[in-house]
Protein backbone atom coordinates (compact mmCIF):
# COMPACT_ATOMS: atom_id res chain seq x y z
CA UNK A 1 0.00 0.00 0.00
CA UNK A 2 2.72 2.34 0.63
CA UNK A 3 4.37 1.61 -2.17
CA UNK A 4 1.30 2.01 -4.18
CA UNK A 5 1.13 5.97 -2.53
CA UNK A 6 4.19 6.24 -3.10
CA UNK A 7 4.26 5.32 -6.83
CA UNK A 8 0.67 7.87 -6.76
CA UNK A 9 2.52 10.78 -5.10
CA UNK A 10 5.43 10.08 -7.53
CA UNK A 11 3.37 10.43 -10.64
CA UNK A 12 1.61 13.51 -9.04
CA UNK A 13 4.57 15.40 -8.94
CA UNK A 14 5.87 14.34 -12.42
CA UNK A 15 2.63 15.35 -13.99
CA UNK A 16 2.99 18.94 -12.04
CA UNK A 17 6.59 19.39 -13.13
CA UNK A 18 5.51 18.46 -16.61
CA UNK A 19 2.59 20.94 -16.76
CA UNK A 20 4.91 23.99 -15.34
CA UNK A 21 7.22 23.44 -18.03
CA UNK A 22 4.52 24.73 -20.79
CA UNK A 23 5.07 28.66 -20.89
CA UNK A 24 2.35 28.94 -23.40
CA UNK A 25 -0.66 26.06 -23.39
CA UNK A 26 -1.58 25.32 -27.29
CA UNK A 27 -4.67 27.47 -28.16
CA UNK A 28 -4.58 29.43 -25.22
CA UNK A 29 -5.34 33.30 -25.04
CA UNK A 30 -3.15 35.03 -22.12
CA UNK A 31 -2.72 38.88 -21.88
CA UNK A 32 0.05 41.00 -20.82
CA UNK A 33 1.28 44.35 -19.58
CA UNK A 34 4.66 45.52 -20.05
CA UNK A 35 6.55 48.85 -19.55
CA UNK A 36 10.37 49.51 -20.37
CA UNK A 37 13.28 52.06 -21.54
CA UNK A 38 14.20 52.50 -25.10
CA UNK A 39 17.92 53.51 -25.59
CA UNK A 40 18.79 54.70 -28.48
CA UNK A 41 21.72 52.60 -30.53
CA UNK A 42 21.96 54.79 -34.18
CA UNK A 43 19.69 57.07 -36.01
CA UNK A 44 19.60 61.41 -35.80
CA UNK A 45 17.48 64.12 -35.20
CA UNK A 46 18.91 66.06 -38.44
CA UNK A 47 21.52 65.80 -40.36
CA UNK A 48 24.65 68.78 -40.96
CA UNK A 49 24.28 71.93 -43.64
CA UNK A 50 26.02 75.01 -44.17
CA UNK A 51 24.11 77.79 -45.87
CA UNK A 52 24.90 81.56 -45.97
CA UNK A 53 22.73 83.84 -44.66
CA UNK A 54 23.17 87.54 -46.83
CA UNK A 55 21.24 89.23 -44.23
CA UNK A 56 19.98 88.82 -40.30
CA UNK A 57 17.60 91.42 -40.43
CA UNK A 58 14.38 89.41 -40.60
CA UNK A 59 15.84 87.49 -37.82
CA UNK A 60 16.80 90.71 -36.03
CA UNK A 61 16.15 94.08 -37.33
CA UNK A 62 19.29 95.39 -35.03
CA UNK A 63 21.68 93.10 -37.63
CA UNK A 64 20.13 94.45 -40.49
CA UNK A 65 23.31 93.95 -43.32
CA UNK A 66 24.94 91.66 -41.00
CA UNK A 67 25.76 88.65 -42.85
CA UNK A 68 26.03 84.70 -41.42
CA UNK A 69 26.91 81.42 -42.56
CA UNK A 70 25.04 79.02 -40.32
CA UNK A 71 27.02 75.52 -40.16
CA UNK A 72 24.69 72.86 -38.57
CA UNK A 73 25.79 69.83 -37.47
CA UNK A 74 24.37 66.26 -37.49
CA UNK A 75 22.62 66.01 -33.94
CA UNK A 76 21.26 62.00 -32.97
CA UNK A 77 18.81 60.90 -30.90
CA UNK A 78 20.90 59.90 -28.27
CA UNK A 79 22.45 63.81 -28.01
CA UNK A 80 19.28 64.72 -28.01
CA UNK A 81 16.83 62.77 -26.16
CA UNK A 82 18.62 59.56 -24.81
CA UNK A 83 16.38 57.00 -23.37
CA UNK A 84 13.03 56.83 -24.28
CA UNK A 85 10.14 55.24 -21.68
CA UNK A 86 7.29 53.01 -22.86
CA UNK A 87 3.69 51.37 -21.74
CA UNK A 88 1.98 48.56 -23.62
CA UNK A 89 -0.48 46.07 -23.56
CA UNK A 90 0.02 42.25 -25.54
CA UNK A 91 -2.24 39.54 -26.37
CA UNK A 92 -1.03 36.37 -27.11
CA UNK A 93 -2.33 33.05 -28.49
CA UNK A 94 -0.49 29.42 -27.90
CA UNK A 95 0.75 27.53 -31.17
CA UNK A 96 2.08 24.91 -29.11
CA UNK A 97 4.09 24.02 -25.61
CA UNK A 98 7.11 25.94 -27.20
CA UNK A 99 5.68 28.51 -29.76
CA UNK A 100 3.21 31.49 -28.99
CA UNK A 101 1.67 34.56 -31.88
CA UNK A 102 1.26 38.05 -30.45
CA UNK A 103 0.07 41.16 -30.78
CA UNK A 104 1.29 44.31 -29.03
CA UNK A 105 0.31 47.97 -28.74
CA UNK A 106 2.97 50.28 -27.45
CA UNK A 107 3.07 54.57 -26.16
CA UNK A 108 6.04 55.20 -26.34
CA UNK A 109 7.46 59.40 -25.38
CA UNK A 110 11.09 60.63 -25.34
CA UNK A 111 11.01 64.06 -23.46
CA UNK A 112 12.06 67.13 -25.44
CA UNK A 113 15.88 68.03 -25.45
CA UNK A 114 18.41 70.88 -25.78
CA UNK A 115 21.57 70.72 -27.18
CA UNK A 116 24.13 72.83 -29.60
CA UNK A 117 23.33 72.32 -32.93
CA UNK A 118 26.04 73.93 -34.32
CA UNK A 119 27.41 77.84 -35.17
CA UNK A 120 26.14 80.72 -37.13
CA UNK A 121 29.98 82.19 -38.45
CA UNK A 122 29.70 86.10 -38.70
CA UNK A 123 32.33 87.72 -40.66
CA UNK A 124 31.75 91.01 -39.35
CA UNK A 125 32.96 89.65 -35.94
CA UNK A 126 35.46 87.15 -37.26
CA UNK A 127 33.46 84.88 -34.57
CA UNK A 128 31.48 81.95 -34.78
CA UNK A 129 28.01 82.12 -32.30
CA UNK A 130 26.29 78.81 -30.73
CA UNK A 131 23.33 77.70 -32.05
CA UNK A 132 21.08 76.33 -30.20
CA UNK A 133 18.12 73.63 -30.92
CA UNK A 134 14.92 72.46 -28.72
CA UNK A 135 13.66 69.82 -29.82
CA UNK A 136 10.22 68.87 -28.49
CA UNK A 137 8.55 65.54 -27.16
CA UNK A 138 8.28 62.75 -29.50
CA UNK A 139 5.48 60.65 -28.90
CA UNK A 140 4.53 57.39 -30.69
CA UNK A 141 1.97 54.70 -31.06
CA UNK A 142 3.11 51.41 -32.20
CA UNK A 143 1.48 48.44 -33.23
CA UNK A 144 2.86 44.87 -33.49
CA UNK A 145 2.83 41.64 -34.40
CA UNK A 146 5.17 38.82 -33.61
CA UNK A 147 6.22 34.87 -32.93
CA UNK A 148 7.64 34.24 -29.79
CA UNK A 149 10.11 30.95 -29.64
CA UNK A 150 10.90 29.35 -25.99
CA UNK A 151 13.78 27.06 -25.72
CA UNK A 152 14.52 24.31 -22.79
CA UNK A 153 12.26 22.83 -20.13
CA UNK A 154 10.68 24.35 -16.58
CA UNK A 155 9.32 26.97 -15.28
CA UNK A 156 12.28 29.22 -16.13
CA UNK A 157 13.25 29.28 -19.97
CA UNK A 158 14.80 31.74 -22.63
CA UNK A 159 12.79 33.14 -25.80
CA UNK A 160 13.40 34.77 -28.94
CA UNK A 161 10.74 36.69 -30.90
CA UNK A 162 10.76 38.68 -34.02
CA UNK A 163 8.05 41.13 -34.45
CA UNK A 164 7.06 43.51 -37.42
CA UNK A 165 4.29 46.18 -37.51
CA UNK A 166 4.02 50.13 -37.61
CA UNK A 167 4.64 53.35 -35.83
CA UNK A 168 2.56 56.55 -35.75
CA UNK A 169 4.78 59.43 -34.61
CA UNK A 170 3.12 62.46 -33.78
CA UNK A 171 4.37 66.21 -34.66
CA UNK A 172 7.59 67.26 -33.79
CA UNK A 173 8.16 70.87 -33.43
CA UNK A 174 11.18 72.91 -32.79
CA UNK A 175 12.91 75.77 -31.51
CA UNK A 176 16.40 77.39 -32.86
CA UNK A 177 18.12 80.38 -31.12
CA UNK A 178 21.06 81.77 -31.25
CA UNK A 179 21.65 84.13 -27.59
CA UNK A 180 24.29 85.91 -28.34
CA UNK A 181 22.69 87.63 -31.45
CA UNK A 182 19.26 87.53 -29.70
CA UNK A 183 17.69 85.79 -32.51
CA UNK A 184 14.85 83.06 -31.57
CA UNK A 185 13.26 81.24 -34.07
CA UNK A 186 10.51 79.34 -31.95
CA UNK A 187 7.88 76.70 -32.01
CA UNK A 188 8.76 75.87 -35.88
CA UNK A 189 6.94 72.71 -37.66
CA UNK A 190 9.64 70.36 -38.05
CA UNK A 191 8.84 66.50 -38.64
CA UNK A 192 5.32 65.70 -39.64
CA UNK A 193 2.82 63.54 -38.15
CA UNK A 194 4.21 60.31 -39.72
CA UNK A 195 3.28 56.69 -39.96
CA UNK A 196 6.38 54.49 -40.44
CA UNK A 197 7.93 50.89 -40.52
CA UNK A 198 9.24 49.12 -37.57
CA UNK A 199 10.49 46.04 -37.01
CA UNK A 200 12.54 44.22 -34.02
CA UNK A 201 13.86 41.14 -32.52
CA UNK A 202 13.95 39.83 -28.85
CA UNK A 203 16.10 38.37 -26.80
CA UNK A 204 14.45 37.47 -23.01
CA UNK A 205 13.56 34.94 -19.96
CA UNK A 206 10.29 33.91 -19.30
CA UNK A 207 9.55 33.07 -15.82
CA UNK A 208 6.08 30.94 -15.19
CA UNK A 209 5.08 31.52 -11.58
CA UNK A 210 1.72 29.48 -11.56
CA UNK A 211 -0.86 28.39 -14.69
CA UNK A 212 -2.34 32.23 -14.36
CA UNK A 213 0.68 34.66 -13.99
CA UNK A 214 4.14 34.56 -15.87
CA UNK A 215 6.95 37.68 -15.84
CA UNK A 216 9.04 38.55 -18.59
CA UNK A 217 12.60 40.31 -18.73
CA UNK A 218 13.02 41.51 -22.13
CA UNK A 219 16.10 42.78 -24.29
CA UNK A 220 17.02 43.18 -28.12
CA UNK A 221 17.03 45.23 -31.29
CA UNK A 222 14.41 47.23 -32.55
CA UNK A 223 13.87 49.81 -35.66
CA UNK A 224 11.33 52.69 -36.64
CA UNK A 225 11.73 53.70 -40.34
CA UNK A 226 12.18 57.54 -41.06
CA UNK A 227 10.16 60.77 -40.20
CA UNK A 228 8.32 63.21 -42.86
CA UNK A 229 9.96 66.41 -42.34
CA UNK A 230 8.23 69.65 -42.74
CA UNK A 231 10.15 72.20 -44.26
CA UNK A 232 7.88 74.94 -44.32
CA UNK A 233 9.86 77.47 -41.66
CA UNK A 234 13.28 76.08 -41.99
CA UNK A 235 13.38 75.93 -45.70
CA UNK A 236 13.87 79.58 -45.92
CA UNK A 237 16.70 79.23 -43.95
CA UNK A 238 18.77 76.79 -46.29
CA UNK A 239 18.22 74.21 -43.78
CA UNK A 240 15.36 72.09 -45.70
CA UNK A 241 17.66 69.01 -46.12
CA UNK A 242 18.37 68.54 -42.39
CA UNK A 243 15.25 66.87 -41.87
CA UNK A 244 15.25 63.95 -44.62
CA UNK A 245 15.58 61.22 -42.20
CA UNK A 246 14.39 60.72 -38.37
CA UNK A 247 14.84 56.85 -38.63
CA UNK A 248 16.36 55.11 -35.34
CA UNK A 249 16.97 51.82 -33.70
CA UNK A 250 17.48 51.21 -30.16
CA UNK A 251 18.16 48.93 -27.40
CA UNK A 252 14.69 47.88 -25.29
CA UNK A 253 14.81 46.94 -21.70
CA UNK A 254 11.32 45.51 -20.89
CA UNK A 255 9.20 43.65 -18.17
CA UNK A 256 6.01 42.06 -18.72
CA UNK A 257 3.69 40.42 -16.69
CA UNK A 258 1.30 37.93 -18.57
CA UNK A 259 -1.87 36.81 -17.53
CA UNK A 260 -3.70 33.39 -18.51
CA UNK A 261 -8.04 33.28 -18.09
Amino acid sequence: MSKCLAAAAALAVVSLAGAAQAQSAPGQWTFGFEAGAEFPADGDVHTGAVSPIPDLGPLNPALTGVSAELRIEPRSYDDIYGEAFNLGFEATYGVSADAEAFGSVRYVKQDEGTVQVGGAFVPALTTTLPVFGTFGDVETWVVEAGYRQYFGSGNVRPYVAGRLGAAFTDDVNATFEIPDADILIADVPFYSGTTSLTAGLDLGVSWRLSDAVTLQAETGYRYVGELDGDDSAIGGLGLASINDIGDRSYVPLTVRAKFAF
